[in-house]
C-alpha cells in the first residue's frame, strides 16, 4: 500500500516494491529514490535548490578538473548502496574509485556527497541519508538547507566508522577532506545572487585560477 506524507505542502510518496521493480518504476520519473524496500517520488527541486546545486556543481567541478583529483557528477546519477539506491544531488569520485562505475549506476558509495535540503527532504537527509551513508563509508558529507529562516550548512567526516561534524576554521572557512585543497566559505552559499565561481575559485587556488 503506498503511503503518502505532507511536508511543508509537498508530497512525498512511498510504495513498497523491490529494487528491481524500482528500476523500471523509476525511469518515470527522474525524482525517485530506492531505500528499504520503498520507492520514494519527490517534488522537484526549487529554482533556490536548482541554483545552489549548480554553483557547487561548478565550484567543485572545475576545481576537481584542475586538480585531476576525480569527477564530479550531479543528479539523476545512482548510487547503488547495501540497503538503498539513492540520487545525490552531486557526487565527487576520486580516479582510484573509478572502479566502482557501472554502465548505469555507481556501484557503493562515493568520496564526497552533497545533499541540498528542499521542502520534503529535511528527514531523508538529516536522518534516513546519513545513516545509510554512514554505514556505507562515505568519507565526507555535506548536508546544505538553503531555506529562508534555515540557512545551515553542515559537514560531516567519516572517523572510525561514525560521522563527526567538522568545524570552520579560524577564518570561517570549511576545508574538504576528500579534495586536498578545496575550501569553501559557507556564507557565500546563503549570498543572492550567488557568487562568481571563477572567483571564488581564483581565491581558493590562486595558483590554478588566479
Amino acid at each position: 500500500m503506498a503511503r503518502a506524507r505532507m511536508i511543508e505542502g509537498h508530497v512525498e510518496r512511498r510504495l513498497p516494491m523491490t529494487y528491481e521493480t524500482w528500476l523500471g518504476w523509476a525511469g518515470e520519473s527522474t525524482q525517485a529514490e530506492w531505500a528499504n524496500g520503498e520507492g520514494i517520488a519527490f517534488v522537484p527541486p526549487t529554482i533556490l535548490h536548482a541554483d545552489l546545486s549548480r554553483f557547487l556543481l561548478l565550484m567543485l567541478g572545475l576545481f576537481s578538473e584542475a586538480t585531476g583529483l576525480g569527477t564530479v557528477y550531479h543528479a539523476p546519477i545512482e548510487m547503488r548502496l547495501a540497503r538503498s539506491a539513492r540520487e545525490p544531488d552531486i557526487l565527487f569520485l576520486a580516479h582510484d574509485h573509478r572502479h566502482r562505475l557501472e554502465e548505469a549506476r555507481l556501484l557503493g558509495p562515493a568520496d564526497l556527497v552533497v545533499e541540498i535540503v528542499s521542502p520534503e527532504s529535511s528527514r531523508r537527509d538529516r536522518v534516513e541519508k546519513l545513516a545509510e551513508y554512514e554505514e556505507a563509508g562515505v568519507p565526507e558529507y555535506w548536508l546544505l538547507d538553503p531555506r529562508p529562516r534555515r540557512r545551515t550548512a553542515d559537514f560531516f567526516h567519516l572517523r572510525d566508522g561514525r560521522y563527526g561534524e567538522a568545524p570552520l576554521d579560524a577564518d570561517g572557512r570549511y576545508h574538504s577532506a576528500m579534495l586536498p585543497g578545496f575550501w569553501l566559505r559557507p556564507a557565500w552559499l546563503w549570498q543572492e545572487p550567488l557568487p562568481n565561481v571563477l572567483a571564488c575559485l581564483a581565491e581558493i587556488a590562486p595558483d590554478r585560477f588566479g
